[in-house]
């Protein structure tokens, strides 16, 4: 399944691949930054109803909020 997806429809325990980040330079240079860069694979700890959804990236967990995981795209693994 080659689903490409906003980060925030993926369900925890389920991974994917970053191929997209939609937003202006500073949201691109905080979130490769992070270890979230195109080509990253992720993968969905939590995503709380309200609060923020806690990625694994690289061996890091990062705590993103719901408007940031809306604009980060990811090709379902």
């Amino acid at each position: 399944m080659n689903m490409i997806v906003p980060l925030i429809s993926l369900r925890p325990g389920e991974r994917g691949i970053v191929v997209d980040l939609r937003g202006g330079p500073n949201f691109r240079s905080k979130l490769y930054a992070m270890g979230l860069a195109p080509g990253a694979i992720i993968r969905v700890l939590e995503n709380y109803p309200r609060g923020p959804v806690i990625v694994e990236a690289g061996g890091t967990r990062l705590a993103l909020g719901k408007g940031m995981a809306m604009r980060v795209f990811v090709r379902k693994l």
